[in-house]
């Protein structure tokens, strides 16, 4: 990928500066925005906590955690949408779930799940059962992003004549365009970028524990192959997920008819205009992978899932007349020798191509700072709480 991050070196990704004001490396500097002493310093501290935590600023109507004060003209929308387009999306969109959670269930009726280590799933299905439930699968999670109101979506595909202009030999290149990846790497907005991938290509991706008891979506989950984690565990679990995930993007990588690995990279969703540092998982295997942005435009409600309750953003997100988004597909990405041989470099190389692309500014934030955000913001707006 020499010419590649030549290229990427003539056209630098924009980078968020650090607050001058603040030492992000003292951890008693975000000790007082936990506990604001009256109402009259909200809107200070809360103005100091977007200037720090930038990647996780709502900008749209609603305000900071979708709890502004609306124009007239947004309550009365508001309140037809709440009486018409509420009741009618949320009917709908159980429908479609309902619907192909029997498929799945008719699909693997008489089959034992995968009982491997941190799976428990069925993507080893093959025949006319993985056919079935793979079409109705991505055709029905298109339906359903239509429902919420996503009737078109732009996607772009990223001419790939970049890859084809570096310094490998012209044999070795088509044996490498013969490589599947072995995984899609992905900016994460929402939990609606998961219905989008699903409609494009159906992969299996890391999911909390929790989702495989969830009734309906569950059986689901196991469907697309789904790799359990429990988010909050301390012990040497993680090291087993790492493990799996790496021999998923391995198989997928070698094996033609295993499904590829959807890993969103960042480990937490964003408002959409930052790309926080990635994580190795994806790129432990050394395998080619896919980069995918996603883009949410809007003017009124941002579908971006960044610093608002999970029920208050599925409410105003179905109340939207209409939702927009915006796709851009990255040539495939290979690494090389010394990428695969480091995978943090091979991570922050893609991680760079992927900004400089799709516009977004790098930030070095992540999980931890999100938490301390919203910790913040809930004491700042509800001082008794």
């Amino acid at each position: 990928m020499e010419s590649e991050l030549k290229d990427l070196d003539s056209k630098p990704a924009k980078i968020q500066q650090p607050d001058p004001t603040h030492d992000d490396t003292s951890s008693k500097d975000d000790r007082p925005l936990l506990k604001p002493d009256s109402s009259s310093t909200a809107a200070a501290n809360i103005h100091e906590l977007e200037k720090k935590f930038a990647a996780y600023v709502r900008n749209d109507v609603y305000g900071t955690m979708g709890r502004g004060e609306l124009p007239l003209k947004e309550k009365i929308m508001l309140g037809i949408s709440l009486v018409t387009l509420l009741p009618l999306r949320i009917v709908f969109g159980m429908s479609l779930v309902v619907v192909y959670y029997m498929i799945c269930r008719i699909c693997t009726m008489f089959s034992a799940p995968n009982q491997e280590e941190e799976e428990e799933g069925y993507a080893h299905l093959g025949g006319w059962r993985r056919a079935v439930i793979v079409r109705s699968g991505r055709f029905l999670s298109r339906s359903l992003l239509f429902v919420v109101g996503f009737y078109w979506i732009t996607e772009t595909h990223k001419d790939s004549a970049n890859t084809k202009e570096n310094s490998k030999t012209e044999g070795t290149h088509q044996l490498e365009e013969q490589e599947k990846p072995g995984a899609i790497v992905s900016n994460h907005v929402s939990y609606l970028d998961i219905l989008y991938h699903m409609s494009s290509s159906f992969p299996s991706f890391v999911a909390k524990r929790s989702v495989a008891k969830i009734p309906l979506v569950g059986l689901i989950s196991k469907c697309l192959g789904c790799v359990y984690v429990q988010r909050e565990s301390k012990s040497s679990d993680f090291k087993g997920v790492a493990g799996v995930v790496t021999d998923r993007v391995r198989e997928a990588h070698r094996n033609g008819s295993a499904p590829m690995m959807l890993l969103f990279p960042e480990g937490t969703t964003t408002n959409g205009d930052y790309l926080l540092s990635f994580k190795t998982g994806a790129f432990l295997a050394g395998a080619p992978v896919v980069p995918v942005i996603l883009r949410y435009p809007y003017q009124r409600f941002s579908p971006a899932w960044d610093s608002i309750t999970g029920v208050r953003h599925v409410v105003f997100l179905l109340c939207q007349f209409v939702n927009h988004m915006e796709v851009m597909h990255l040539p495939t990405y290979y690494p090389s020798q010394q990428e695969k041989d480091d995978p943090k470099l091979y991570a922050n190389n893609v991680r760079r191509l992927m900004a400089t692309e799709g516009n977004l500014i790098m930030s070095d934030i992540g999980l931890a700072e999100k938490r301390i955000y919203h910790a913040a913001l809930n004491a700042a707006i509800d001082p008794g709480s």
